[in-house]
């Protein structure tokens, strides 16, 4: 049986998406199968993972919770697209923006997702989830069928200060919805540690939070390199091999990995 991560945090620009397609695919270069879905109605990861013409795609998140919602039958294979780089995916785009008000309607709510995991979670290793930047309820569907949850930060004080609430949300779904649900680390991403500021922030972070929860070794540095991957539709490993971040990724994975067993 697989784990369910969820990337999360609801302060957008962070790097979520980043840290999502890196490790879903640095997984798969370890030989894991792995599975990304994609919960941002912006569709990066879907972008991010090669697929064109994303807000043409019929078979997404938000058609299948449509018809989940209207408990039609659903062949789960119709939703997963494959990724060149070894990583199935179930993509979305901007039709999830207007799910939310479907969704509060709906029986059980919360748990449209996981009636999607539960249904493939036997074929993977890992399932990667892309949160969007908002506490919304197609995020609490996410919280809902995670396991556990990554959370990606700036070293900045505006990212800290935003971190609490993202902890609040993430206990309380805990205790009313998903009692197995825990935070897996915090991975602090995008890293100039040449300014004293970022510094300063990082020591704060891991001394206000690193005796609670996990705060991952390895930092993911700032690179140019890393914001084009989108744009190309691949991984840093496929685009920059060689690189800072790359390196910083296979770490990352093996550390994800090893605290996975």
């Amino acid at each position: 049986m697989s784990k369910v991560i969820a990337i999360a945090n609801q302060k957008g620009g962070v790097g979520k998406t980043e840290v999502a397609s890196n490790l879903g695919v640095g997984m798969a270069m370890t030989g894991k199968k792995v599975l990304e879905i994609d919960a941002d109605p912006q569709g990066n990861l879907t972008s991010s993972l090669g697929i064109d013409n994303v807000d043409e795609l019929e078979n997404t998140l938000a058609s299948f919770m449509e018809r989940e919602i209207n408990e039609n039958q659903l062949d789960p294979d119709e939703y997963i697209l494959h990724n060149e780089e070894g990583v199935d995916l179930m993509p979305c785009n901007i039709k999830l923006a207007g799910m939310d008000y479907m969704i509060m309607n709906a029986l059980s709510r919360e748990r449209l997702l996981e009636a999607f995991v539960s249904q493939v979670r036997n074929s993977y290793d890992y399932i990667i989830i892309d949160c969007s930047p908002s506490l919304n309820l197609v995020t609490i569907n996410v919280l809902t069928a995670a396991d556990s949850v990554i959370i990606p930060v700036e070293a900045s004080y505006l990212s800290m200060t935003g971190l609490q609430q993202l902890l609040t949300s993430i206990g309380s779904t805990k205790r009313k919805l998903n009692k197995k649900l825990e935070i897996e680390g915090i991975v602090i991403n995008k890293v100039n540690t040449r300014t004293n500021h970022e510094r300063d922030i990082i020591d704060k972070l891991r001394e206000a939070y690193g005796s609670q929860i996990k705060v991952f070794d390895v930092m993911i540095p700032e690179s140019v390199r890393a914001k084009e991957c989108t744009a190309f539709g691949v991984s840093i490993y496929k685009h920059d091999p060689k690189g800072k971040v790359a390196k910083a990724f296979e770490e990352l994975t093996k550390e994800v990995l090893e605290h996975g067993c």
